[in-house]
C-alpha cells in the first residue's frame, strides 16, 4: 500500500500492489526487485482514505501488522473535477473513460449530458480526422459513454481501425466543435455536422465515410 505525506503525520492512500514475487533472476548483490501488479482493493477509496501515520520521523517502510494499528482520520468525498467550458473540453480515450465513469466528473456528466452536439475525434498519430454529431435525447454524454465502451461508436472507419489494431482508440483525442440546447431540431443539427466535415476535409482526408 503506497500512501503520500501530508501536513503533519496525516497521509492519503495512492495505491495498491499485489505483489506476485520476487525476480530472482534480476537480483543483484545489492539489490532484490519483485513483481507488482496494480490491485482492485481498496479501488474506491484511492486518494480519499486519510490515516495517521507513526510518530517515527526516518522510517517510512512500515510491515502491515503496524500499520493495521494506523488510525483512520477521515474517508474523503472524491474531488470534484470542475468542468472547464464546453470550448474547453479536450480529453484523451483514457480521460474519456474515466470522466463518463468517475463519479468525480459529476460537474462534466451534467454539462455534456445537458446538450446536443457536433464533436471532434483527432487520431494523435496519423493527425486524421472524424466529425460526429450528438442529437436527440442521446446527447454528447450518452454517445461519448458508446466510444468509452468500445472505441468505435458504430463508425464504419473507426470500427475498421479497431477491428485491425484494438489500442486504436489510446490515439484519439476528443473535443467539442458545438453545441446546441435540447430543443434545437435535429435538422440544425445536421446542417451544422456537414458544415464541419466540409470545412475539415474529413470525407476526403479524414475517417468520415459520408
Amino acid at each position: 500500500m503506497i500512501f503520500f505525506a501530508e501536513s503533519g503525520r496525516r497521509c492519503r492512500l495512492f495505491t495498491v500492489y499485489d505483489n506476485q514475487g520476487e525476480a530472482e533472476e534480476e537480483r543483484t548483490e545489492s539489490r532484490r526487485y519483485f513483481r507488482l501488479r496494480d490491485a482492485d482493493i481498496l479501488e474506491t477509496i484511492k486518494g480519499r482514505l486519510l490515516i495517521e501515520w507513526s510518530n517515527d520521523p526516518v522510517n517510512w517502510a512500515k510491515r502491515g501488522p503496524v500499520g493495521a494499528h494506523f488510525p483512520v482520520i477521515e474517508i474523503a468525498d472524491p474531488q470534484v473535477i470542475e468542468f472547464p467550458g464546453y470550448d474547453n473540453v479536450l480529453l484523451s480515450y483514457g480521460q474519456l473513460q474515466e470522466m463518463v465513469a468517475d463519479s468525480r466528473y459529476s460537474r462534466w456528466q451534467a454539462a455534456l449530458g445537458a446538450v446536443q452536439g457536433i464533436y471532434l475525434i483527432a487520431d494523435t498519430t496519423t493527425g486524421k480526422l472524424y466529425v460526429g454529431k450528438a442529437d436527440g435525447a442521446e446527447r454528447i454524454l450518452g454517445r461519448w459513454t458508446t466510444y468509452a465502451r468500445d472505441g468505435h461508436g458504430g463508425n464504419v472507419a473507426l470500427r475498421e481501425l479497431v477491428g485491425h489494431d484494438a489500442t486504436q482508440p489510446t490515439r484519439y483525442l476528443f473535443s467539442l466543435l458545438r453545441v446546441f440546447g435540447p430543443q434545437v431540431p435535429q435538422s440544425e443539427v445536421d446542417a451544422a455536422e456537414g458544415h464541419f466535415k466540409d470545412a475539415l476535409l474529413t470525407r476526403r482526408h479524414g475517417l468520415n465515410r459520408n
